[in-house]
């Protein structure tokens, strides 16, 4: 079987996490988190970073951090993983959704002033299987209406727009750490942001509102969460962060020899590319046009027959039971491009023959 997206350790996971264990330094409080975090801000030109334990948890906790609750409105794509509009719920605030493109599969930013209302209080952009919003038209209009960005790059650590990093090109950037990620600490995630008053309020929400007084005991002066990621976690984190250049560089080489093996085949298309943008190709992603030979579902049928496991794209929130009726755009982009998509394998293990393996199938 060639995975859809497995880990890759090849550094110092294993002597960091020796050493936590060593020193009894397995929970919450110790030195590899303090560094992943000094860390992982610097490589994503951040001032600030607060890990959590999920990526999920790194969204709501930007939310709770920017003010955003009871009745706010967010929009938000429908085509993402839940967990971006749960996030949303999970606060109390409504979710509205806009469309996405059908050549990029993310937000489409044309849509969105069209949903701002006197409630809408954020936009969260989805930089999904890691390519980038346009994020210059979404700051402009979020400016133009003193609306947040809260983006969801946890499909995206690496990806560049326009020289900046995703994550950075909002009021807040969250990450996701899960097995399947670029880089993992088996679960976890991160908040950054370059306000540094931001994220202060963030690292003291995700750490119960706790502080210590004179005598050592613990005083709280307002909810706060319990979404602190374990020093075991972050041991393999910045171990993982170390490597995480050489990554992006397989993950990129391979979608190159995907690209030049599969742009000519009748029925398939691929991402939009374009300049200004340098995908992390988290997931590499096709379209299975209705003059392909076969269907896509027909087609992840072939490619799990050898031996191949690919995955078809997220399915649109907004038609799910807990979202019935709620606000959105039109929706032709979404639903087409759900119906098309395909993910294919991309572990930073891939090798090329793989590669050429899987196009060879899908060519017939």
């Amino acid at each position: 079987m060639i995975p859809l997206c497995i880990p890759e350790i090849r550094g110092n996971e294993w002597k960091y996490i020796k050493e936590c264990l060593d020193t009894n330094w397995v929970s919450s409080v110790g030195k590899f988190v303090d560094k992943f975090e000094e860390e992982f801000a610097k490589y994503n030109n951040a001032k600030s970073a607060v890990v959590t334990m999920n990526g999920t948890a790194a969204l709501q906790l930007a939310l709770v951090t920017l003010g955003i609750g009871e009745g706010d409105e967010v929009i938000v794509p429908s085509m993402t993983f839940i967990s971006s509009v749960n996030s949303i719920k999970y606060v109390g605030a409504v979710p509205v959704f806009v469309d996405v493109e059908r050549d990029t599969f993310v937000m489409d930013v044309s849509k969105v002033e069209g949903l701002i209302t006197e409630k809408t209080k954020a936009i969260m952009p989805v930089h999904i299987y890691g390519y980038p919003v346009e994020m210059d038209e979404l700051n402009r209009i979020a400016k133009k209406h003193n609306l947040y960005v809260i983006e969801d790059a946890t499909e995206a650590l690496g990806t560049t727009y326009k020289g900046k990093l995703a994550g950075t090109l909002g009021d807040i950037g969250c990450f996701s750490f899960n097995g399947n990620k670029l880089i993992t600490t088996g679960a976890g995630g991160m908040l950054i942001t370059n306000n540094e008053e931001v994220g202060k309020r963030a690292k003291y929400l995700s750490n119960q509102t706790k502080t210590i007084t004179e005598n050592g005991a613990m005083h709280h002066e307002e909810i706060g969460y319990n979404f602190r990621m374990p020093n075991i976690l972050a041991a393999m984190g910045l171990a993982q962060l170390e490597n995480v250049d050489a990554y992006l560089e397989v993950k990129r080489r391979n979608a190159k020899l995907y690209n030049d093996l599969l742009k000519d085949v009748e029925g398939i298309s691929l991402i939009k590319e374009v300049d200004y943008i340098n995908n992390c190709y988290w997931l590499y992603s096709i379209l299975v046009e209705d003059n392909f030979k076969m269907s896509r579902d027909e087609l992840l049928e072939l490619l799990k027959e050898n031996g191949i496991q690919a995955r078809p794209f997220f399915l649109p929130v907004h038609d799910m039971k807990p979202y019935y009726g709620s606000k959105c755009s039109s929706m032709e982009g979404t639903i087409d491009v759900s119906n098309r998509g395909i993910n294919l394998p991309s572990s930073v293990s891939l090798t090329q023959e793989e590669v050429r393996k899987i196009c060879d199938i899908i060519k017939g």
